[in-house]
Formats: C-alpha cells, sequence, structure tokens
C-alpha cells in the first residue's frame, strides 16, 4: 500500500461546507463520489437544472483534498493527445472538435469563476507552449502544421517572439490564447459552497469500499460506517478507481510534482511574464513548466512522474525527496535574479493517465446508472468541469448536441500495471520524454 500524497501545496485550506462521515442507511436520488472538480461541477449542474433532485456528495477525505486542490492552477487547452496524433486517429473532423471542445471548456471555467464571484487568484493570459530540443521542435512543428490544416488559431512563436514575452531562450513555441491561471484549490472550495446553498449533501472521510447493482434499481455503495442507496451514481475518483475493481479499463496513478517560491525580485518577475500571467509548458511531455503567482512568487511542476502502485514507502518518499530538489534547482536557473530564491511549498498529487491518453467518460459496465469520470492525464482542470457538466446532462435525459466525443466511452485500454508486464510499462513511461525520471 501507497502513502497518500505529501507536502503542502501553496493554496490556502478552501472553506469548506460541514462533511461529517456517513453512517448508517442513506439515500439518494444521485450519489456523487469524489469531491474534485468533476464530481462538484455534476453535482452543482444537477442542483442548477432539476432543483428538486436530492443530491449526495461523498469524499474519502474532503473537497480539493485530491488532484482538484494539489494541481499548480494551469487552466489550458487540451484534451487527449497533441492535435497532430488526434489528426491521425480520428480524422481532420473529430480532431478539430476536440480542441474546440478543450478552448470551450475553458471559458466555461471563467464563467464560472463569475458566476461563483470566487477570489482564486484568476488571471487571464496566454499559455506558451515551448521547447529548447529537437524532440521538442518536432513535435511542435506537427501540431503547428495541423492546427494550420485545421484552421485553428494557435500561432507560432520564435524563439525571439517567446523570450519577448519571458525571458528564457528558448528555440520555437506555440500560443494559446484562451488559457489562465488560478487558485485550484479556491475553485474546487468555492464550487462546494455553491453546491451546499442549493442543498446538496456532503459527506467527509467516507472511502468508498464497493459499488453494487441494487436489488431493484440505482446502486449500493459501500462505505466503512454504512451504505448509500441512489438511483443513479458518478464516481468521480480519477485513478482511485482500479481499487474498487470498476472496470473501466486502466487509468494509472502517476504522482507529479511541484515547488513554490516566495515574492521574488521585480527584475526577475518581470522578465519571467509576471506581469501578464502567462505560463509555461515545455513541448516535451512532463518536462518542467512555471506560472508566476498574483503575489509575485513562481511555481514550478513537472519534470519527474512516479508509479506509486506498489512501491514502498520510503522508496516513495525518497522518491519525492529528489523531484522537488530537482525542480528547486531547475527554477532557480530559469534567472539569474532567482538562484538564492527558496522554495517555500513543496507538494505531490495524483493524476490518472490511461494508455492512449485520452479521458474516460462514460457509463460503467455492468453496473446499470452508474458512470465513471477520470483519466485527464495531467490536463484536468478545465476538463475535469466539462466532465461534470456532460455527465450532469446525461443523467438528466439532455444530452449534448452532436457526436460524441472519442473520450465520452466506458473503459481505457488495459496497461500492464503488476507482474511480469511492469518493464513494458517502464518502457512506455520512456516516451513521455527525456526530462522525465521514473520510479516503477
Amino acid at each position: 500500500m501507497t502513502e497518500r500524497p505529501a507536502g503542502t501545496p501553496h493554496w490556502d485550506p478552501a472553506e469548506l461546507p460541514p462533511q461529517a462521515p456517513l453512517h448508517g442507511v442513506v439515500t439518494a436520488d444521485v450519489a456523487v463520489v469524489g469531491a474534485g472538480l468533476a464530481g462538484l461541477a455534476c453535482a452543482y449542474h444537477l442542483a442548477e437544472r432539476a432543483p428538486g433532485l436530492d443530491i449526495a456528495v461523498v469524499d474519502a477525505a474532503r473537497p480539493a483534498a485530491g488532484a482538484s486542490g494539489r494541481g499548480t492552477g494551469l487552466l489550458g487547452p487540451r484534451a487527449g493527445p497533441p492535435i497532430d496524433r488526434a489528426v491521425h486517429r480520428f480524422g481532420p473532423h473529430t480532431a478539430r472538435r476536440m480542441h474546440q471542445a478543450s478552448v470551450r471548456a475553458v471559458r466555461d471555467v471563467l464563467d464560472l469563476c463569475a458566476r461563483l464571484d470566487v477570489s482564486c487568484g484568476l488571471r487571464p493570459g496566454a499559455q506558451l507552449m515551448a521547447t529548447r530540443s529537437r524532440a521538442g521542435l518536432a513535435a511542435l512543428a506537427r501540431q503547428a502544421r495541423a492546427y494550420r490544416a485545421l484552421g485553428l488559431d494557435v500561432p507560432v512563436l520564435s524563439g525571439a517572439g517567446i523570450l519577448a514575452r519571458v525571458g528564457v531562450p528558448y528555440t520555437a513555441g506555440l500560443l494559446y490564447r484562451t488559457a489562465a491561471t488560478l487558485d485550484p484549490a479556491a475553485l474546487t472550495g468555492a464550487l462546494a459552497r455553491a453546491c451546499a446553498a442549493k442543498s446538496v449533501r456532503f459527506y467527509g472521510e467516507s472511502p468508498l469500499r464497493a459499488v453494487r447493482a441494487g436489488d431493484l434499481v440505482g446502486s449500493e455503495l459501500v462505505f466503512p460506517h454504512g451504505r448509500l442507496y441512489a438511483g443513479q451514481t458518478v464516481v468521480a475518483v480519477n485513478s482511485a478507481a482500479p481499487a474498487l475493481g470498476l472496470p473501466v479499463g486502466t487509468v494509472l496513478p502517476l504522482e507529479v510534482h511541484a515547488v513554490a517560491t516566495p515574492p521574488v525580485s521585480r527584475t526577475a518577475y518581470e522578465a519571467l511574464g509576471g506581469r501578464h500571467g502567462y505560463a509555461v509548458v515545455d513541448a516535451v511531455p512532463m518536462a518542467p513548466y512555471f506560472r508566476p503567482l498574483p503575489d509575485g512568487g513562481l511555481v514550478a511542476g513537472g519534470g519527474t512522474v512516479t508509479v506509486p502502485t506498489g512501491l514502498a514507502p520510503e522508496r516513495l518518499r525518497a522518491a519525492r525527496e529528489r523531484a522537488w530538489n530537482w525542480l528547486g534547482r531547475w527554477l532557480r536557473g530559469l534567472h539569474p535574479e532567482l538562484h538564492d530564491v527558496p522554495v517555500v511549498h513543496r507538494w505531490s498529487g495524483r493524476i490518472g493517465m490511461t494508455g492512449d491518453g485520452l479521458p474516460v467518460v462514460g457509463p460503467v459496465r455492468g453496473l446499470p446508472d452508474v458512470w465513471y469520470i477520470g483519466g485527464c492525464g495531467g490536463h484536468g482542470l478545465a476538463m475535469s468541469v466539462a466532465h461534470g457538466a456532460h455527465v450532469a446532462a446525461a443523467l438528466l435525459g439532455e444530452p449534448e448536441p452532436g457526436d460524441p466525443l472519442p473520450w465520452h466511452r466506458p473503459a481505457a485500454p488495459w496497461m500492464p500495471v503488476q507482474g511480469p508486464g511492469r518493464p513494458l510499462l517502464r518502457a512506455a513511461l520512456d516516451t513521455l520524454g527525456r526530462y522525465t525520471r521514473r520510479t516503477c
């Protein structure tokens, strides 16, 4: 058994509604398991569109305790594989719809922040995907050609164009105009409070043990100290699905890491795009990235990935220490005036990765009236909210217009997480790029 993600995020603890543990026998029209952005967005849209619905949200800990409160707050358009691969796999029409859906998801989060009137450090600003490596340059060239062929507005930036924006020497990049940065824990907490204001009930410190089909309709959810019988159920637990035996394919838990600094010098902050709130993401998957904070500090993440499944606690702790120390050194190398800047926050979080890079959003096979949401692969800030809204519409019998998107599916492909196939998993993670350091 592995430990929970460690460290203390930069974000202040969110103000949350009361969440007593679930005891005894409880009923609900809809049960939402998982109080992250996906589950809370689903509950919020259900309560808003069907005010009389009895909705219960249950979490193993509390809202924002998982990935939704431990991210780095990059809100940008991305869903599934890079655009050139999406064209190859799904065709130009579907690839274009996938990108447009991800852009729409960013705008929907911006609208949600305005509707909730939440102070979450929101800073609209472009996101730069840049590179200094040959592999990254080739990947960006393929993506740029695909964006142009599809008529999508993703301009190419030269090295000089990037340097003028963030003062870090990169070879080239792509500019995503519809993007922002924010405090993910604050947004998740605001969504929980909005749900509570619409009479959604909350239960905390209640990990789900099992999901079973109900005797007549709906499902039976088993918790340590009670049971919940629901007409419809949404299991928004991301990479915790395998432990429940849900037949949703492999949603591999990966642990990623982040660090944050106190306010840095004005020169360094301005040079790194702080005034405009740029976020800079390397084109190589899982490579390090950074973003400015509203208080004048910086956040960096990526650079390493750990497969925690089956890893002894002492090895997991050692992997975290190496990852945090490496990220701190990388961040200090971004500007001469960061040479001695301390790291004041460091933390880890779990993302869910699928074998084909696509999320899973759909009904669970063999369990009528049960839906699952997960597997955004670290790009879930905007898409989790979109997935929650999508499932809410489906539960209410009001499906979104148009054909399903590729991630609207019941299961992901299988991956060899345990046993003799584990070396194949290590080989697969090698494709994440030369920055990726593994602990398998």
